[in-house]
């Protein structure tokens, strides 16, 4: 893990001089902190509209998403953005990490910014948190949006070689960084766009190793929803890649036959980094759920 953080260190530096141009860019903004519960929550608010929540995945925090994606989502939403518990610049607390904490930090930082009710985006790991967030405070969730989600517990879709790309990054000595970013594009893309890595928005705060496998034992030992989805009355839109191999998609289909109103969308060709390849078309994907 060590050594991962240690490369993904390096990447920060090489990409740094790009980040520092880009003045309009909503992620460069200092971010703010709001207490909730045992920890300090570090958000950024822009745009204009109905509020969206935006949930990160595993080993994410709000730097990395793409940020064509929150421009075209900031001109019809007040997007909002926040580090996981122990991501990024929010703090780890003294609760044990679980996908249910994840949810109660959620539903806390809405409270805490005064928001009735919000929409929410969830990326892999948030999409589950997004999910959890639905079933045990529905009040707060207007629409959802699960983009590489899963329902967790043994329904779930587990990819054949999920375990070997764990293992790549947690233990990474040696391999390149096309290697590493496989667990999140599909082949043909990564050779169509060999300087992708140039423009990829890594974390600005390197992830603390002992946090990571907290949030990663927390998605481990995660039951899952999938008994409780019938009764999830939000309206959720399901978006997964055909070529997602970290999730994949026939977990967005479980949640498309379970769901009593989800909308099920799929990407040809797309990855698990689906806002990378396609972040205008996944844009407005979303925009037209949550506007209909």
């Amino acid at each position: 893990m060590a050594d991962f953080l240690w490369k993904l260190r390096r990447l920060y530096h090489r990409t740094e001089d790009a980040r520092r141009g880009a003045r309009s860019d909503p992620r460069s903004r200092a971010p703010k902190t709001v207490r909730v519960d045992d920890i300090l929550v570090a958000y950024r608010v822009f745009g204009e509209g109905e509020p969206l929540l935006m949930i990160p995945a595993y080993l994410s925090t709000m730097d990395m998403w793409d940020p064509d994606l929150l421009g075209r989502l900031a001109a019809h939403f007040t997007v909002v953005l926040f580090d996981n518990r122990g991501m990024g610049q929010t703090t780890p607390g003294d609760e044990e990490f679980t996908i249910d904490r994840f949810a109660l930090d959620a539903a806390g930082l809405i409270d805490a910014l005064g928001f009735a009710r919000v929409h929410v985006l969830g990326w892999s790991i948030g999409g589950d948190v997004a999910l959890c967030l639905a079933a045990n405070h529905p009040q707060k969730v207007n629409k959802l949006v699960s983009y590489a989600g899963d329902c967790g517990g043994p329904q779930k879709v587990e990819a054949p070689d999920y375990r070997e790309i764990l293992a790549k990054l947690h233990a990474v000595r040696g391999v390149i960084v096309k290697d590493l970013l496989a667990a999140i594009f599909p082949g043909w893309w990564m050779e169509a766009h060999p300087d992708y890595w140039r423009q990829f928005p890594l974390p600005r705060e390197i992830p603390n190793p002992v946090h990571v496998l907290q949030q990663n034992n927390a998605y481990e030992k995660w039951e899952g929803v999938y008994e409780r989805l019938p009764d999830i009355k939000t309206p959720v839109l399901a978006v997964t890649g055909t070529e997602d191999v970290s999730t994949p998609p026939e977990n967005a289909r479980i949640l498309a036959g379970r769901l009593p109103d989800c909308k099920l969308v799929e990407f040809p060709g797309a990855g698990h980094g689906l806002q990378y390849m396609y972040p205008i078309g996944l844009a407005n994907v979303v925009i037209d759920f949550l506007e209909e």
